[in-house]
């Protein structure tokens, strides 16, 4: 009874900080990512293009569910493999204890417990979905805001080189009404940067990655947690680089998405919920000695040495191997006490 007693203690902030601070935070951040994704309150911003451009006159690729990595397959993957892995990692941490000092049960009034296993997977499942959400803001928000158009926009736009006037490539057409294609198309082709699908799957990647290498621990090898974090990041990489090979993203767009979900999922790990370790209780710090103040300074005497009395007295047949006592100073000769006596 005793150590169950020690393993709880009471808050009465968790329960109104949840509903009132995080809840609404997570319902925000989805509701911009939604308006972001499938509505047009804000407009994509239209970027001119040069006549003949080579570089945004890549073939067509077709729409995006005929990708070899549909945005189906990416977004299952990165909404599936951080969750199984940190369900899979708390429960096993949970049943064989590996941690020593686990997180006390948490209790608000007479109602409401809050297991530590429980607390530990909403908290960074939590984080995980906030982070996702927010990547999705980030990169549909520099989507909208530069406009940078993909490879195969000129394919996609149709542009009437004709009606534009266009007889040298180093002419720049800025009409808004240049483009014959399917608006849908064209506004889609408008958004290349950065890459949405890539910062998605580096930011599931590093997430996952830096929960591996932080809470397990394997004794038996140690070329599990290498060869899992090099899979997911591989995954990650992958996608960026299919993304180039079909003429959807630039090599710019990929860096720029692999920047941003990185940073996000690096940020949340180290700064919001300190590298997935338990919270805990400061050390009591030990009082400093006060310096004396105002004590007064007490002397000592002096001391002589007998070895130095002894040393100093001359010896009794000194007078007649040495005529002459050889003082500190070298250049001073003392008379002995024998020879001013006969003289």
């Amino acid at each position: 009874m005793a150590g169950d007693k020690l393993a709880v203690k009471t808050s009465a902030t968790i329960v109104p900080c949840f509903l009132f601070v995080e809840l609404v935070i997570m319902a925000g951040t989805v509701l911009l990512a939604y308006y972001f994704e499938y509505t047009d309150t804000f407009p994509v911003h239209i970027q001119g293009f040069f006549c003949f451009d080579k570089s945004f006159s890549k073939p067509y690729p077709g729409p995006e569910d005929n990708s070899k990595a549909p945005p189906v397959l990416v977004y299952s993957l990165v909404t599936a493999i951080p969750t199984i892995t940190i369900l899979a990692g708390e429960l096993t941490a949970f049943i064989l204890k590996i941690d020593g000092e686990r997180e006390k049960t948490i209790t608000t009034g007479d109602c409401c417990y809050f297991n530590p296993l429980l607390r530990r997977i909403v908290r960074f499942l939590g984080v995980y979905s906030f982070g996702l959400f927010t990547t999705t803001i980030f990169a549909n928000a520099g989507q909208v805001v530069t406009g940078n158009q993909t490879p195969h926009f000129l394919t996609a736009c149709r542009p009437n080189y004709t009606a534009l006037g266009c007889q040298s490539p180093m002419q720049y057409i800025t009409e808004r009404r240049a483009c014959t294609g399917n608006p849908v198309v064209v506004a889609a082709a408008r958004k290349s940067f950065p890459s949405k699908d890539a910062a998605l799957s580096i930011y599931s990647a590093v997430y996952t990655v830096m929960y591996v290498t932080l809470i397990f621990r394997t004794k038996g090898t140690r070329l599990t947690k290498p060869a899992v974090c090099l899979t997911l990041l591989s995954l990650a990489v992958l996608v960026g680089v299919v993304r180039v090979t079909e003429y959807r993203n630039h090599w710019s767009d990929v860096l720029a998405g692999f920047l941003t979900g990185g940073s996000i999922a690096a940020f949340l790990v180290t700064c919001v919920i300190n590298n997935f370790q338990s919270r805990r209780p400061p050390l009591p710090k030990l009082p400093r000695p006060e310096p004396l103040v105002g004590m007064p300074m007490m002397t000592l005497p002096c001391v002589e040495s007998p070895l130095e009395k002894l040393s100093e007295l001359p010896s009794p047949r000194s007078h007649e191997r040495q005529p002459y006592l050889f003082p500190a100073t070298p250049d001073v000769l003392i008379p002995s006490r024998s020879i001013s006596s006969e003289v």
